[in-house]
């Protein structure tokens, strides 16, 4: 039997300053896609990616542009060395762009644009706060939002692993939970710097302009899955991706369940494709059977490129 192998994009938190300048400086296909994001963009992602500062890259209007174009970099390299189609993909956020390029959703440009537009919508929204908590129950979770219910709006925005959740809404009423749960027995609740509260109602009408941006986007049809943040199901066709990439602005981010999903679909393989190394952590508490690679430089690229060729030899 065919192992199966899954492809996934990190989100907002993976960026750091310098991400991709090695891939830059190596390999033609990664210096295609940066050169393609300056100038269908019309600003210097490059240089954001290779020099920061830190401040502007961390600028939502910056960092998802940013970790987008690093991350179809990465992809695109990989492509160039080692012949491999992956049989699901999945992205957390912002990820699930590059998930959808990836497939054939969309292609380089129109992934970039919508990226910025998304990016754009998202940070003119003000206002509301966020809080990872850790190590919860879900009987603790649930008292939790149900204490912070009582002083305004608050709701999961990611359902990161078993042991992590995120939530989301009116700067009181997160706090109100956070409190609740570390005053009864939850150990960590961590504060988390944002601009506003991101997959939450706060950004429905941001949802709402979206959904008229992505009605005149190119899509595609794809035989490869993507699995959805919205519902963690298979999506293939253009006209269900119009739909769920609005309602992904202001919904719950499913990874969980997504690797969840692709597990129970028959996937022991997956590659995270990007910044950084979260999701491989968030897949160690997952589905700590699955093997997990990375591909965020050159090292790591040849790296994994090693491995897959070892696991993709015929017995």
């Amino acid at each position: 039997m065919t192992k199966k192998i899954a492809f996934l994009f990190p989100g907002q938190g993976a960026q750091s300053v310098g991400m991709g300048k090695d891939l830059y400086d190596n390999f033609e296909s990664a210096k295609n896609v940066f050169d393609t994001a300056d100038k269908v963009l019309g600003k210097s992602i490059t240089k954001l990616c290779f020099e920061g500062p830190e401040e502007a890259l961390k600028q939502t209007v910056n960092t998802q542009p940013s970790i987008v174009t690093m991350s179809i970099a990465c992809l695109e390299t990989l492509k160039s060395k080692l012949d491999i189609k992956p049989d699901y993909t999945a992205g957390h956020s912002l990820g699930e762009y590059c998930a959808m390029y990836a497939a054939g959703v969309t292609d380089l440009e129109t992934t970039l644009k919508a990226i910025q537009k998304r990016a754009d919508l998202m940070s003119e929204t003000k206002g509301g706060a966020m809080a990872a908590v850790l190590n919860a129950t879900e009987e603790q979770l649930e008292n939790g939002l149900k204490e912070g219910l009582k002083t305004g709006y608050v709701d999961i925005a990611n359902y990161n692993s078993p042991s992590q959740v995120v939530i989301t809404g009116d700067e009181n009423a997160v706090k109100a939970a956070s409190d609740y749960m570390l005053a009864n027995g939850v150990r960590r609740v961590v504060p988390l710097a944002v601009s506003g509260a991101f997959h939450s109602k706060f950004m429905e009408n941001a949802g709402k302009e979206f959904e008229s941006f992505v009605s005149s986007l190119d899509l595609n049809d794809t035989k490869i899955p993507v699995v959805t943040n919205v519902d963690a199901q298979d999506t293939i066709y253009a006209s269900d991706f119009r739909v769920k990439m609005p309602k992904q602005i202001y919904s719950s981010v499913h990874w969980t369940q997504t690797i969840e999903k692709m597990i129970s679909e028959g996937v022991e393989i997956f590659v995270e494709i990007g910044p950084g190394k979260v999701l491989a952590g968030l897949n160690k508490k997952i589905a700590p059977e699955a093997k997990v690679f990375n591909i965020y430089d050159k090292e790591s690229l040849e790296n994994t490129i090693s491995a897959l060729k070892e696991l993709f030899v015929e017995i």
